[in-house]
C-alpha cells in the first residue's frame, strides 16, 4: 500500500483524518488536510470511522480500538497517562513530566510520537505557562489549530498549575 493510502478518511471541521489498519489493530491515524471522507476499506476501518465520528459528535466518547503495539517503552508509559486524562481536562508537560520521573520535553517528544492521535488523547497536554505548547511535534501552524479546536470541543480549561 502507498504511504498516503488510507483505510478511510474521516472528515472533520478543518481538518480530516486518515485511518491506517491491518485485520486486527489500527496502526496509525494522521492528521490531513481537509478533504472529502473515503468510505472504509475493511471492517476495522469501518469500525474506527464509526468511532472517530462518534467522537466528534461528542467529545466524552470513550474509544475502544485495538492500537498495534508501537513506541518506546517510555512514549508507551507517556501514552498509557496522556490516555487517561479525560475528556475536557488538561494536563502540563511539568505534570506528566513530575509523575513521571522525567524531562518535560522528553514527554513532549513522546507526545509529538503518537501515531494514535484522538484515540491516545496528546491534545490535552499543554504548556506549563498556560498556553497550548505544541502539537504533533509543531509549534504552530495547521496542527496547532486541529489542538486548538481539540480543546473547545471538549470545552477544556488550560491547565496553570505551578510546576
Amino acid at each position: 500500500m502507498p504511504a498516503t493510502a488510507y483505510h478511510a478518511v474521516v472528515a472533520a471541521p478543518g481538518f480530516a483524518l486518515g485511518i491506517r489498519c491491518n485485520d486486527d489493530e489500527i496502526t496509525a491515524i494522521d492528521f490531513l488536510e481537509p478533504r472529502p471522507e473515503q468510505p472504509p476499506t475493511t471492517p476495522l476501518a469501518a469500525e474506527a470511522m464509526r468511532q472517530l465520528e462518534a467522537y466528534l459528535a461528542d467529545p466524552g466518547f470513550v474509544f475502544s480500538l485495538p492500537l498495534q503495539a508501537a513506541g518506546t517503552a517510555f512514549q508507551r508509559r507517556v501514552w498509557a497517562r496522556i490516555s487517561a486524562i479525560p475528556s475536557g481536562q488538561t494536563h502540563t508537560y511539568g505534570q506528566l513530566a513530575k509523575n513521571l520521573k522525567n524531562a518535560p520535553r522528553a514527554v513532549g517528544q513522546a507526545c509529538g510520537a503518537n501515531p494514535y492521535p484522538l484515540v491516545v488523547p496528546c491534545h490535552r497536554v499543554v504548556a506549563s505557562q498556560g498556553g497550548l505548547g505544541g502539537f504533533a511535534r509543531e509549534r504552530g501552524g495547521f496542527l496547532l489549530e486541529i489542538k486548538r479546536w481539540l480543546l473547545q470541543h471538549e470545552h477544556a480549561e488550560l491547565a496553570r498549575p505551578a510546576d
